[in-house]
């Protein structure tokens, strides 16, 4: 699968209440954290699904503005809400049709470049 079909796999998983279609989407050994540093954050599957129910149980929750392709990333664009309303974006990595590293930024302009899009 190529990373432009996944973009609209994304949108849909990440708008629903059930995270099993996200779950899909990741690969077992998926990091999650902030850019360049693999030793913080999520190391697995489970621990980025377990950060997600902990994050809607406080009452947070994120509205995707914008899922664009680049050749091995998606830039993510996420409107959050519930702790500090803010927007944030999220750079997917893609493997072999897997995100397998995700990686936050408060910046559109960084994201769009890590994730090699305009």
């Amino acid at each position: 699968m190529n990373v432009g079909a996944l973009a609209g796999q994304v949108r849909a998983a990440l708008g629903s209440p059930d995270l099993t279609a996200y779950k899909d989407l990741l690969a077992p050994d998926v990091h999650w954290g902030p850019p360049d540093s693999p030793q913080w954050g999520c190391h697995n599957r489970e621990q980025v699904l377990a950060w997600y129910r902990k994050a809607r149980r406080k009452g947070v929750s994120a509205n995707v503005t914008e899922v664009v392709a680049g050749r091995d990333a998606l830039l993510v664009g996420l409107d959050v809400t519930g702790r500090e309303d803010s927007l944030r974006w999220q750079v997917l990595r893609v493997r072999d049709g897997l995100i397998t590293d995700i990686c936050g930024f408060d910046n559109r302009d960084e994201a769009a470049t890590r994730a090699g899009v305009e």
